[in-house]
């Protein structure tokens, strides 16, 4: 749905009216499109802004941040990119890790100052993983992290290589990824983001949505599956559908979901079933059949969906949040067996995304997801699918267990 309040933004009169009540008034975001340089920006501003804080071992160090920014934050262009380095805290000991875990209240801050459609983040490197990162600072650093503002990333904690691939603009080129949910909305966007990046995408999908989901993979190229993913037996025919057609797969993203919304005294017992099976349950029992039975590649990938309702909560959701605080658990848990089994595990939580889920929303309810947030809009379905095709890429190898929230740094959540 079309943000009519963004759109009125823009015309004279917006442009007019909007300064002089003091309204919000959200930038338009620079987002990626083939062939356009990684940054771009008018000659008097900074397209980017990079700190490397990893050398700060004390919190009297940190006046270093504030004399590197304090000159020139406010010469950021629109869609500029302010970016710290820093160490992950829990590998440090003492004073270091009280100044590197003080880099986070800086950068959150920095995402809710600067204007203009800018963003900030901060990305902790293990010592000896500086190599791995290159996937990580592509990412944030381009129009591909549009909605992504605020984050809080780690590279390398238990794995410190990547291998690059050959061509960036095509890193999944001879990849097999798997969506399920990928009919529509967020999951069409990924389908369609993954197969942008040269994958075989198998688009997955329940039966009733056949139809538009045949329309999805023909038009990226890629395979249909028609599955219940609750089924008893979906997890072995799934395994059993990857490994003849394809000999395995490099990326499982789990997106599928459904809510079933209502209050908890209100809510029934099916209610809440159905929505922790398809949201979280048969995520699990996929997982563990994919590993088990070794149909997920060396180098793969697995990725869920989860949601700033498992994080902040939300009323009527009590089913929907908790299976999305699972998603995260499930991430917790999985990112050292992944590891070990030579793969990542990490998650996404979207916020407020313009899909038709959030057009049936009532109208202040709508606005307020949309304003609350340090970017003053919603993000779009290709903004989720974005961060994921980060994830999956080959030279994210390093970057496991890790949760980004696409939610232009909604001032819900942490």
């Amino acid at each position: 749905m079309a943000d009519r309040y963004q759109q009125f933004t823009k015309t004279p009169l917006g442009k007019f009216v909007v300064p002089k009540l003091g309204l919000p008034n959200p930038a338009t975001l620079r987002r990626y499109r083939p062939g356009q340089p990684a940054l771009e920006g008018p000659a008097d501003r900074h397209a980017a802004l990079v700190f490397d804080a990893t050398g700060v071992k004390d919190p009297g160090q940190l006046r270093e941040v504030y004399r590197f920014f304090h000159p020139v934050i406010r010469k950021v262009g629109p869609s500029g990119r302010v970016l710290v380095l820093g160490t992950p805290p829990e590998l440090a000991d003492g004073r270091e890790r009280i100044a590197q875990r003080a880099l986070e209240g800086f950068v959150r801050s920095v995402g809710k100052e600067l204007k203009r459609g800018a963003t900030a983040q901060l990305v902790y490197v293990a010592e000896g993983a500086e190599d791995a990162a290159e996937s990580t600072l592509r990412f944030l650093l381009s129009a591909k992290s549009a909605f992504v503002d605020g984050q809080v990333i780690r590279v390398g904690t238990d794995r410190k290589t990547a291998p690059a691939p050959e061509d960036w603009d095509k890193p999944l080129d001879g990849k097999v990824a798997l969506v399920t949910g990928a009919s529509r909305g967020i999951g069409e966007a990924i389908a369609e983001t993954l197969a942008r990046d040269g994958a075989h995408v198998v688009a997955l999908d329940i039966p009733a949505q056949g139809g538009d989901l045949s329309t999805v993979a023909n038009r990226i190229g890629g395979s249909a599956l028609q599955l219940d993913i609750t089924a008893g037996d979906a997890p072995a025919k799934l395994a059993e559908y990857l490994t003849s057609r394809h000999d395995g797969v490099d990326v499982v993203v789990h997106n599928a979901g459904i809510t079933r919304d209502k209050t908890l005294g209100n809510m029934t017992e099916g209610g809440w079933d159905s929505v922790l099976a398809v949201n979280l349950s048969a995520q699990l029992a996929v997982n563990d059949k994919l590993l088990g039975d070794k149909v997920l590649r060396e180098n793969g990938r697995i990725i869920g969906v989860s949601s700033i309702a498992g994080i902040a909560g939300n009323v009527g959701q009590t089913n929907y949040a908790t299976s999305k605080a699972g998603v995260i658990g499930m991430v917790n848990v999985g990112a050292p067996q992944l590891a070990e089994y030579g793969g990542t595990i990490n998650a996404v939580a979207p916020g407020f995304i313009e899909t038709k889920m959030t057009a049936a929303v009532p109208l202040f309810i709508r606005e307020a997801g949309r304003r609350l947030a340090s970017l003053g809009q919603g993000g779009l379905p290709v903004d989720v699918a974005e961060t994921i095709a980060w994830y999956a890429n080959p030279a994210s190898a390093a970057v496991n267990g890790n949760l980004v929230r696409v939610c232009g740094q909604a001032l819900l959540g942490a």
